[in-house]
């Protein structure tokens, strides 16, 4: 990361983030995952907690409760001593994942957010884990969480590893702390969270966001390379049809193209260029309503059975399903594969003489020579994996336990297949970001507003400016590194 985005990043990762329950965001969530930003819990988050768990303890005197009273899944309807090991024999059968161990910035994305949502009350876990939870962040650890185990119904086989880790009877990832000592009444209800996937998700949504406005600065610099109209863009059109996103983007691109408004080539361009607010626009819509969601998800307390202090009772409910968490990830995967794909067509007309007025391919050697050719290639191989990863996940099924638990969102695949989109579209966008700096020079034309300057001027200082017939790989590299700094410049 460079320039601004380099120094926000900074910023963020020295701040301390406070944990109260009811404004947990996904910047945040990456600051203490990835850059280690500390925690601090909120007053209030301690009280929510502790009222709750004296009310849930209160209750189970007097009524079952599941899973402190009662076993979990088809068991539901099997009594348990108050007091006896039925809860540590829980969190010793759901630990139980398998397949790679994810990166640890997953595992501390769960921490945190399941550390807000305690704070949030309604679980009834003891307030005391609220400080245990902090310490293991501001340690810099992280539970080991298994790529298999959670279906979108409650990460409990990623929380009962957690539990473990606290328990001592699991090493935690990059050191250790003291074991503490958890009621073992508390299992199930620390367990019913979706806290690993929405963490996950929480991750992808923020690089998601980041990563449009780079790909809106990477489409502004090939707008520039080919003289796309600017009317494609202008305010009365998307006034016409006032979706946000295409608003928002058509907007970002009269901005950034503002003092390079020269005359357009022709009277319409290609749907790469003359359509790009209205499919740029989705992605940016898909990802301003996942955030929404993630907010509400991480914010909220949506335990199952929830603690209702006011009514001094619980009530045993269905909020452990992640189905609005899974439909939203669907639908900005998609979402971004449509904007994906509009960055290889133009990545085309680029390679195109009638369009650029320069050689087939970007090419500037002896009259054979492919020039750029093979980032076409390249840039669809990506795209064909990102087009995997848009498929859907939520038209997934699963009756389990019985048939008691007869429906799965697979929200949790659908957040893991995120990051792995976001991976195939840097390289798309890195094609194009290269063969549009490559054309600019060919032509010499160097950006005159300001922020698309600034992007031209980075560029072309880091990639290799020979044109001749060579490898791209580097150049590639070096585009996907700059991707961060570019979406700096859009606001």
């Amino acid at each position: 990361m460079t320039g601004l985005g380099a120094l926000l990043s900074s910023t963020m990762a020295t701040s301390a983030i406070t944990v109260d329950g009811t404004r947990l965001t996904c910047e945040q969530v990456a600051a203490v995952a990835r850059d280690g930003a500390q925690v601090n819990v909120a007053v209030e988050g301690i009280q929510r907690a502790h009222a709750a768990a004296r009310v849930v303890r209160q209750v189970a005197t007097r009524r079952p409760v599941y899973g402190r009273t009662t076993g979990v899944g088809a068991n539901r309807t099997t009594e348990v001593e108050s007091g006896d090991a039925h809860g540590l024999h829980l969190l010793r059968s759901h630990a139980s994942g398998t397949g790679p161990l994810l990166a640890r910035p997953y595992g501390r994305a769960m921490l945190v957010v399941r550390l807000n949502q305690l704070a949030a009350g309604g679980s009834g876990v003891d307030a005391a884990m609220l400080d245990v939870l902090a310490g293991a962040l501001n340690r810099g650890l992280a539970p080991p969480v298994h790529a298999y185990g959670s279906i979108g119904t409650a990460d409990v086989v990623a929380l009962a590893s957690t539990a473990l880790c606290i328990l001592g009877e699991q090493p935690w990832q990059g050191g250790s702390m003291a074991p503490f000592a958890m009621d073992p009444g508390d299992a199930l209800a620390f367990m019913s969270s979706n806290a690993a996937t929405v963490g996950t998700a929480a991750l992808f949504c923020r690089d998601l966001r980041e990563r449009l406005d780079a790909g809106l600065v990477t489409a502004a610099l090939s707008c520039l390379a080919v003289d796309a109209s600017r009317e494609h863009f202008a305010a009365v059109v998307h006034q016409a049809c006032p979706h946000p996103g295409q608003q928002g983007v058509a907007a970002g691109l009269r901005a950034l193209l503002a003092d390079d408004a020269g005359l357009p080539r022709r009277v319409q361009d290609p749907f790469s260029y003359r359509a790009l607010p209205q499919v740029h626009g989705p992605a940016v819509d898909a990802a301003e309503h996942l955030d929404r969601l993630l907010a509400i998800e991480m914010n909220g307390a949506a335990e199952n059975p929830l603690v209702d202090v006011s009514s001094n009772d619980v009530y045993h409910n269905g909020n452990f399903h992640n189905a609005y968490v899974a439909v939203g990830l669907d639908a900005a995967r998609i979402a971004l594969f449509q904007t994906a794909a509009l960055s290889t067509a133009r990545l085309a007309t680029l390679f195109e003489p009638q369009i650029t007025g320069l050689r087939p391919f970007l090419a500037d050697g002896p009259a054979a020579d492919s020039g750029a050719m093979i980032l076409e290639y390249v840039a669809h191989s990506a795209l064909a994996d990102l087009r995997q990863r848009a498929a859907p996940a939520a038209i997934g099924i699963a009756v389990l336990s019985r048939g008691v638990e007869e429906h799965a969102s697979f929200s949790t695949q659908a957040a893991r297949s995120g990051g792995e989109a976001l991976t195939a579209y840097d390289a798309v966008l890195s094609c194009e970001l290269v063969a549009a700096v490559r054309a600019l020079h060919l032509r010499g034309v160097v950006p005159t507003g300001t922020r698309l300057r600034r992007a031209h001027t980075q560029l072309s200082t880091q990639l290799d400016p020979r044109t001749e017939d060579r490898p791209l790989s580097d150049d590639l590299a070096i585009a996907a590194r700059a991707l961060p700094g570019l979406a700096s410049l859009v606001h």
